[in-house]
């Protein structure tokens, strides 16, 4: 990828409609951003990107393709707390935290920009990225808290349609997705571990939300057949998103 594709990218990267949704960056601050996208390395199928344990020597962030993060309980269980977009930095924090206290998995095919940690000093020094950076991750742990509702207080249903009613809104908002559909290169496993279902119990509601004509999910593709319909059931605010 060329240094200065996310200036002149069409229609413009992932990234840059991310961070712009908050600060107007000015060129100096999209050639750095562009100087990121210079280390991209390739995941085929369902690998780690990087370990709990771990002390990554870089920061991650999505191209192509989604990843999620997940931790593993005692009994072996894994619980999905999140799930990564082209556009979204896997472990900015890494910078600041050290040892990393989960792990990231592609979910299929993914591409990932590795950034050297002196070049995010860079980014560090340049107030309106700072700004940027801040504000995604801000918008991170507001999805964490509407995820710690979804999960603690909606029932299957509605966990389910309130999911697919974020993830749909987050792409909208970097220029990916259609208006009624969307890939999602999950299985019904990952989702249960998203929403702390069994598989069994997400199939039952994927089949009752297509029965009653709001959305169907199949070959990893969600068509939303009636998207203002799946807001009012799962009672989607779109407001911890902060999107323009």
């Amino acid at each position: 990828m060329q240094q200065r594709s996310i200036v002149e990218a069409s229609p413009p990267h992932p990234l840059l409609v991310k961070l712009e949704q908050h600060t107007k960056l000015v060129d100096v601050d999209r050639d750095l951003l562009s100087r990121m996208l210079t280390d991209i390395r390739t995941f085929d199928g369902r690998r780690d990107i990087i370990r709990v344990g771990e002390d990554p020597e870089f920061v991650h962030l999505m191209i192509e393709g989604w990843s999620c993060r997940y931790s593993i309980v005692n009994d072996g269980r894994r619980q999905i707390t999140a799930f990564l977009m082209p556009g979204d930095f896997c472990d900015a924090h890494i910078v600041m935290l050290g040892k990393m206290d989960h792990s990231i998995r592609a979910l299929g095919h993914a591409r990932v920009a590795s950034i050297s940690r002196d070049l995010m000093a860079e980014v560090a020094e340049r107030p309106s990225l700072t700004r940027a950076l801040w504000w995604a991750s801000l918008v991170d742990e507001g999805i964490s808290r509407a995820w710690l509702a979804n999960i603690g207080r909606r029932n299957a249903t509605d966990r389910v349609a309130h999911l697919v009613c974020e993830l749909h809104a987050r792409l909208l908002s970097v220029g990916m997705g259609n208006d009624d559909s969307f890939e999602m290169p999950m299985t019904q496993e990952d989702l249960a571990d998203a929403l702390g279902l069994t598989s069994v119990h997400i199939n039952r509601v994927l089949r009752l939300l297509r029965e009653r004509g709001l959305m169907t999910f199949s070959n990893r593709t969600m068509v939303i057949q009636d998207v203002e319909a799946l807001k009012r059931e799962a009672g989607f605010d779109p407001r911890y998103l902060h999107l323009n």
